[in-house]
């Protein structure tokens, strides 16, 4: 049984940016350990004879055929737009 001490406890909760209290700690202290007891049990099944995947899912190639077709015209593109200058969409700066 893997049983994760206070202290891992700690470090983990420092690296996720998390303050704890000490009931917090206790608690994750035994919900980590029982995550890590359940990952070793997975780990002892034979898995010789399971074929390596990607997904679980079969999945194939979905895309289109990339074909050029014609497009909107730049005066098309900016007829809705809020504000364009010299053919291109004007936008508030967001840096600075």
């Amino acid at each position: 049984m893997a049983k994760l001490s206070l202290q891992e406890v700690e470090t983990i909760a420092e690296l996720a940016k998390l303050t704890l209290t000490a009931d917090e700690k206790a608690m994750f202290q035994e919900q980590l350990s029982a995550i890590l007891d359940y990952a070793e049990m997975i780990q002892q099944v034979d898995t010789t004879n399971i074929s390596q995947m990607t997904s679980a899912l079969p999945l194939s190639n979905v895309m289109r055929a990339d074909v050029a077709v014609p497009s909107l015209s730049n005066e098309e593109a900016l007829r809705n737009a809020p504000a364009s200058t010299e053919g291109y969409f004007k936008v508030r700066a967001v840096l600075d």
